[in-house]
């Protein structure tokens, strides 16, 4: 058969299902295609813009007939910021094609049966369910309708999938409880009034380069703005407006960053008003009659950013590890603490570990903050930390609890926590294909007998995957 060139046009294509990274997916000419933003039972025209030995991708034309498993978009920027995929998606169908996702890379990579995978755990908010928002300013706004030569102007939003140096200018987002929106359009429209220039990625210039925005359950508010550069006037007009107009902001902060990537992890930030830190409650495990936990949350502090669906998930991690009083319990990728200081309570003692040190400060903090006196934290990168004389150390675990990157737990650390022999092993991951990977190389010494996927994320194709393992 003659090879089609790029670009060409398939009418009445049918979508079958969805595949990696939340793109639909259908069978064209024996080859796979994936395209974005469409449903699973739309027939539409498409374009192939990108073809490869084995797949194409495509972009959608039109749509010619919608799937009964569509619903009606809410956000005003759906397709063009890209963050919410699966938004014009039924939520019910967003949660089977998710647990559907889990249990393929768990049979497929993993080797693992599956058939006692529950049913998985939904988010009772689908929208304004996220507690942080980072935007970006740029000098060069995303627009649909570009034309050559025209003048860039500037953008406070989203970076555009695919251009490093295009912003999509934001109005309305969805995903995070006002004022959020007020804030963000607040502050585009004063520092654009006042022409501060917005940040240049291609030639580091300009004053305005990030927004941050933090809320909690219990409505305390952060708002941290990154300045490019030092000038204190533009700095102190700037914090001032925000102030003024917002005075319900609990920690307004800012830092100066003029390095050539975003990363804040090295930033000092400054506390122009309020406090350094806003706070997040949840109920203690099997205690909730008791007063609930509390974690301070700094500008760099990690905390899932769904606070509901965080209850849940380690809901799900302590009931698997059903500690005893006498148990020893490693958190490792502990971050802030939230997992080992949520089952302290039920061990002897709970061992954390993580790389950021900034993290483990916190952990150690939240601990103190909420008189947990059996906790110990230790920071640096977990291959190196996690050896026997560690083990020996701090005493041979009776559970693990691991909660890795997307990226999952290098080699030598699956081969460590196997040396250990620990009774039950719960893993917590954000990507069900690294878990499925890691799972494989313990199979001669643990089985899965438990599996409880957790939706985070609602209207994309991310999802949290708790494993218990239980030595053979």
């Amino acid at each position: 058969m003659r090879k089609k060139k790029v670009n060409y046009t398939i009418e009445d294509a049918y979508i079958e299902g969805f595949a990696a990274e939340g793109n639909a997916i259908l069978k064209h000419d024996e080859k796979v295609i994936f395209v974005p933003f469409v449903a699973p039972g739309d027939v539409a025209d498409i374009e192939v813009y990108k073809q490869k030995h084995s797949f194409c991708l495509a972009k959608v034309k039109q749509i010619k007939k919608f799937s009964d498993k569509r619903i009606e978009v809410k956000c005003p920027h759906f397709t063009y910021c890209g963050g919410c995929s699966w938004q014009m998606l039924d939520y019910d169908w967003q949660k089977k094609y998710k647990q559907q996702q889990v249990r393929d890379n768990l049979e497929r990579i993993g080797e693992i049966d599956c058939e006692n995978i529950s049913e998985i755990l939904g988010s009772d908010n689908i929208y304004y369910y996220r507690n942080k928002l980072e935007f970006t300013f740029s000098n060069r706004a995303w627009k649909k309708d570009f034309i050559k030569d025209e003048p860039p102007t500037p953008a406070l939003g989203f970076h555009c999938s695919g251009f490093f140096d295009k912003v999509l200018p934001i109005e309305t987002c969805v995903l995070q409880k006002e004022p959020s929106n007020a804030i963000r359009n607040f502050i585009r429209d004063f520092t654009q009034e006042k022409n501060i220039p917005y940040y240049n990625i291609r030639e580091h210039s300009g004053m305005m380069r990030n927004l941050i925005i933090r809320s909690t359950e219990h409505n305390d508010l952060m708002v941290v703005v990154v300045f490019a550069m030092e000038d204190e006037d533009t700095i102190s007009m700037v914090m001032n407006a925000i102030k003024e107009k917002f005075p319900q902001i609990t920690s307004l902060q800012y830092c100066i960053n003029q390095k050539f990537n975003d990363s804040l992890s090295d930033q000092n930030f400054v506390v122009f008003s309020g406090k350094d830190h806003i706070m997040e409650y949840m109920p203690r495990f099997r205690n909730a009659d008791l007063e609930p936990l509390q974690f301070k949350i700094r500008p760099k502090t990690f905390y899932q950013t769904n606070a509901p669906q965080a209850y849940k998930l380690y809901t799900v991690a302590a009931e698997f590890a059903d500690i005893k009083s006498s148990d020893i319990v490693y958190d490792l990728y502990t971050g802030t603490g939230t997992i080992a200081n949520f089952v302290a309570n039920c061990a002897e003692k709970v061992v954390g570990i993580e790389y950021v040190e900034d993290a483990v400060e916190d952990a150690r903090i939240n601990s103190k903050e909420n008189g947990i006196n059996n906790t110990s934290f230790f920071a640096g990168d977990m291959v190196k930390v996690l050896d026997d004389e560690f083990i020996e150390r701090n005493g041979r675990p009776d559970v693990i609890i691991t909660d890795p990157p997307r990226s999952g737990m290098a080699e030598k650390v699956v081969q460590q926590i196997l040396k250990t022999g620990a009774r039950k092993i719960v893993y917590i991951s954000c990507n069900p294909a690294t878990q499925a990977r890691d799972l494989k190389m313990m199979k001669e010494k643990y089985r899965v007998t438990k599996i409880q996927p957790v939706d985070m994320f609602p209207h994309t194709h991310h999802i949290e995957n708790v494993v218990l393992l239980e030595k053979i």
